[in-house]
């Protein structure tokens, strides 16, 4: 089933500002939230995510732009409509989407933190960074060596919190919930929410010792390093995702994931327009009046290529299998389309301007040459 428009989910105009997506969304939160009788989860959870997207400034631009599969939400399936969908390999997936908590407004409607029945999270936090390429090495791939400093699981405690010899005892707190309940006094009146327990964060169990290197939590900072295969026709402006190499969580649950935004340097020579590469070529008006061969620099390397007689400026030559591999199919490559231009002579000498003016008076037997 497609997914509604996200303007019309919170009933507001496409110029709307960041004042006005607030306000609209407040205003479907109070009558749809969960917690309230006569509430709305579906809904509420609609209104959320068309939220989520609107308040962020690149996601609702990648909206406006590519709709659901700008922000990583295409209706249907097959990502139709996303240009990465589709490509996988080496636990990489291309999305655009990084998610995102709810936690501002809901704390301005409720006074606490969003989400009902708040659990112990399940995975890690996810993790962004970006990495700048030249314009070959997006064509043809790369590998990229990459650092950054996160939470990685403690290796003295193996995670647990607790120093090694040590057991972990039920939290006095929740008696091992995780959870404690709490009444909320708001606009709907008293309501009871499930938080999670200050004591053990979710966790419901605390080390009988904490461990002597982590303090307890389960989790060190320190900088990981890792190689990124980046595959060939990849674009300016596309993320990797690699699944699990985010940061790592306390407890023994899954990492979350890195998200690597790819950012392609302009090359002085070519420019790119999807699986195509443009370039240019200059030629003399003799040349391109009797006709020549002329080298052209590509991707790949110099090729002769024939400029045919009576060839206008600005004609355009295809040399086929020499543009950008698709991501679908590296097997299959684009064109590379060549442009040339006809210079016209400065600085003439008597001789030449001469023999341009006879040129110029002959009279043409069938078409000038000039038009």
């Amino acid at each position: 089933m497609s997914k509604r428009d996200y303007y019309e989910v919170l009933g507001v105009a496409k110029t709307a500002s960041d004042d006005e997506i607030k306000k609209a969304f407040r205003k479907l939160a109070v009558k749809y939230h969960p917690d309230k009788e006569g509430g709305d989860e579906a809904k509420f959870k609609e209104a959320s995510e068309a939220y989520e997207v609107l308040k962020d400034k690149q996601k609702r631009q990648r909206y406006d732009q590519f709709g659901h599969a700008g922000v990583g939400g295409a209706s249907g399936s097959g990502g139709a409509g996303n240009p990465f969908g589709g490509f996988s390999g080496n636990a990489q997936t291309f999305n655009f989407d990084f998610g995102g908590g709810m936690g501002d407004i809901f704390s301005d409607l409720f006074g606490f933190g969003g989400g009902r029945n708040r659990k112990q999270p399940v995975r890690g936090h996810d993790v962004e960074t970006s990495v700048d390429i030249k314009f070959e090495e997006a064509i043809f791939g790369v590998e990229k060596d990459i650092a950054l400093t996160m939470n990685v699981k403690c290796e003295h405690c193996k995670g647990r919190g607790a120093e090694p010899g040590t057991e972990l005892k039920t939290c006095p707190t929740c008696h091992g919930s995780g959870q404690i309940n709490r009444v909320m006094n708001t606009l709907f009146g008293a309501i009871q929410q499930a938080v999670v327990c200050p004591t053990c964060n979710g966790k419901g169990k605390i080390p009988e010792q904490k461990c002597s290197v982590c303090g307890g939590d389960g989790l060190k900072r320190e900088r990981v390093s890792l190689k990124l295969k980046i595959p060939a026709g990849i674009d300016d402006g596309a993320t990797i995702r690699l699944s699990g190499k985010g940061e790592a969580i306390a407890g023994g649950g899954e990492n979350g994931d890195l998200y690597v935004h790819v950012r392609v340097k302009a090359d002085k020579k070519f420019t790119r327009e999807g699986e195509l590469i443009l370039s240019e070529e200059k030629v003399s008006m003799a040349e391109a009046a009797l006709g020549t061969e002329i080298d052209v620099e590509t991707v790949d390397g110099i090729i002769t290529m024939k400029v045919p007689a009576g060839t206008q400026s600005g004609t355009d030559f295809k040399l086929s299998g020499h543009g950008v591999p698709s991501l679908h199919n590296p097997d299959r490559r684009g064109a590379h389309i060549v442009t040339v231009r006809v210079e016209t002579p400065r600085d003439l000498s008597k001789k030449q301007k001469a023999l341009l003016e006879e040129f110029k008076n002959e009279k043409p037997r069938r078409r000038g040459f000039f038009g």
